[in-house]
């Protein structure tokens, strides 16, 4: 199916995807309309005017030397103290996400099964796995390898371990999702990525090693934030505040367009939707979906 520009289509009850083929037209973004989903008639998010961005690059300077004493931290090496507490954090912010977002991961999830190769069990490697708040939403008999770059997520991880005895875990990786050296080539059935896009330091690269790691015919599963329409205000207190929110979210960027990424990573069919999470106003809107390899 070859995308038109005029193509607009309604969300049925069920969770649905639009579908996009690289033979799209250049420049061509697909908005599903429907009550979760954000309404837009334009292809491309407009700019901001000359002078609001003048304003915003004003403010987003005067954050970072607010952030000074937060620079010098990284600096000098103590923000590695925070990397220690982050897990902690996160895996109470993570129980509180699963419990928003409980339908929409659950609906995602429920394809997982449908790449499962003919007589196997399901193989899926996980991004950036945290606390493991994504296992319970996994099939039965799934084979999962973790990676995350911090390894003080371990403890939490074996705690989620022991609450999901309907998965069989193979290995944690501490790996950073640009480098993912040591898994084989089209070695998994499944990619699933959650929230890490907007922390990576190279998104094109993370998702090339995604890509890499996938048989022909796996998928790449994600769920992401992602930044907001150009012309409005969530999309000026995005850039102003991204300095300090890069600290106290370890790395995460409130300002990714990270749907361009995925739709130029290669894959043979991208669907993905743009929804509006149940979430603080700032990381409100989302990307779900699945890429082909």
């Amino acid at each position: 199916m070859t995308l038109h520009t005029a193509c607009r289509k309604e969300a049925s009850p069920a969770f649905y995807f639009e579908s996009l083929h690289r033979t799209r037209p250049a420049g061509c973004r697909v908005v599903v309309t429907g009550s979760s989903v954000r309404r837009s008639a334009v292809l491309t998010q407009p700019a901001p005017s000359d002078e609001m961005a003048v304003v915003m690059r004003f403010l987003t300077l005067v954050v970072n030397v607010l952030c000074l004493p937060l620079h010098v931290i990284h600096a000098v090496g103590l923000y590695e103290v925070y990397k220690r507490i982050f897990p902690m954090c996160l895996y109470r912010i993570s129980k509180s996400y699963n419990k928003k977002m409980h339908d929409k991961k659950k609906e995602l999830f429920r394809s997982l099964p449908e790449f499962t190769q003919a007589g196997g069990q399901l193989t899926l490697l996980e991004i950036g796995c945290g606390t493991g708040t994504n296992f319970e939403f996994y099939p039965r008999g799934c084979k999962v390898t973790c990676t995350d770059p911090n390894p003080h997520f371990q403890k939490y991880l074996q705690t989620s371990m022991g609450q999901n005895d309907h998965l069989a875990f193979e290995r944690f990786v501490v790996a950073s999702g640009e480098d993912l050296g040591s898994v084989e080539d089209g070695s998994v059935d499944a990619v699933v990525c959650t929230l890490v896009l907007c922390s990576v330091n190279n998104i094109p690269q993370t998702l090339r090693e995604a890509h890499r790691i996938l048989r022909p015919g796996g998928a790449f599963f994600f769920l992401e934030h992602v930044v907001a329409d150009a012309s409005t205000w969530t999309y000026f207190i995005q850039h102003v505040l991204q300095p300090a929110w890069h600290y106290f979210g370890d790395g995460c960027k409130l300002t990714c367009d990270t749907w361009k990424n995925v739709e130029a990573a290669g894959f043979s069919e991208v669907k993905l939707r743009h929804i509006e999470a149940p979430l603080l106003f700032l990381i409100k809107q989302h990307i779900v979906g699945y890429a082909v390899k």
